[in-house]
């Protein structure tokens, strides 16, 4: 029991904190201590160790050499290559699923996530209910990632994922009410059922460009907003964090 509430803290602790970063309660360049985080957020000091050390190795924090962290900061091309780094790992991993053959238990799930997904989607961009998208894609993208049955390939994957912004599920919890972004979820669940038509049928080059170009999706949005319509920057906070 002690157990499970200690990672159930740990867990309350990475999230709050990394909303607190992404929502620029904590400024790019801000110190942050274990005493002060857990004096803001009422979590005892041990599960705030273990978030500052989970948010420090997914990039978003930077360790001092006098104690405590740092809140990163990020150039827009930092933003790019992490997402392409993204596609280019998932991308071998679909390719590799189609070539030796996918796990068939895997297969199935992924069948069922995209068919509920078709039911999320159908609903219309106005109506969607955005937190069963963000559910349903995370886990079609875990299932992604391991695939082959490469441990190797999966690990490269999870790796990537965690570079900042690069994951699949990157601001779509603050972007619900930004209908241009919910607009292009459609597009992506036409890639998610063209990538697992390609797996299932052994073409490999395809399931790997059809990866990459999902993963891209993520970019053009970003780009929309830093060069077309700044003033989504605030509807989207983790980018009060990239620099220019």
């Amino acid at each position: 029991m002690a157990q499970r509430k200690g990672k159930h803290q740990a867990l309350k602790a990475v999230l709050e904190l990394r909303d607190m970063i992404l929502g620029g309660k904590i400024a790019p360049g801000e110190r942050v201590s274990e005493v002060s985080i857990s004096e803001r957020i009422g979590i005892s000091r041990t599960p705030v160790r273990e978030a500052l050390g989970r948010l420090e190795h997914e990039g978003l924090l930077e360790q001092l050499p006098t104690g405590g962290y740092t809140v990163r900061s990020f150039t827009f091309d930092d933003v790019v290559d992490s997402i392409e780094l993204r596609g280019v790992l998932e991308g071998t991993a679909a390719r590799l699923a189609a070539e030796r053959g996918a796990d068939g238990t895997v297969l199935a799930r992924m069948r069922e996530i995209v068919s509920a997904l078709d039911k999320v989607i159908g609903a219309g961009a106005a109506l969607m209910d955005f937190e069963a998208y963000a559910e349903l894609n995370s886990e079609f993208h875990d299932c992604l990632a391991g695939l082959a049955g490469s441990d190797t390939v999966r690990r490269e994957v999870e790796r990537a994922i965690n570079l900042p912004f690069a994951s699949p599920s990157a601001f779509l919890d603050v972007q619900s009410d930004i209908l241009e972004f919910r607009t292009s979820l459609i597009g992506a669940q036409e890639q998610h059922r063209d990538m697992l038509d390609a797996i299932e049928r052994r073409e490999g080059a395809r399931a790997e460009f059809i990866a990459r170009e999902h993963a891209r999706l993520a970019r053009k949005n970003i780009e929309y907003v830093m060069n077309h319509d700044r003033k989504l920057i605030k509807k989207l906070p983790g980018l009060s964090l990239v620099a220019g």
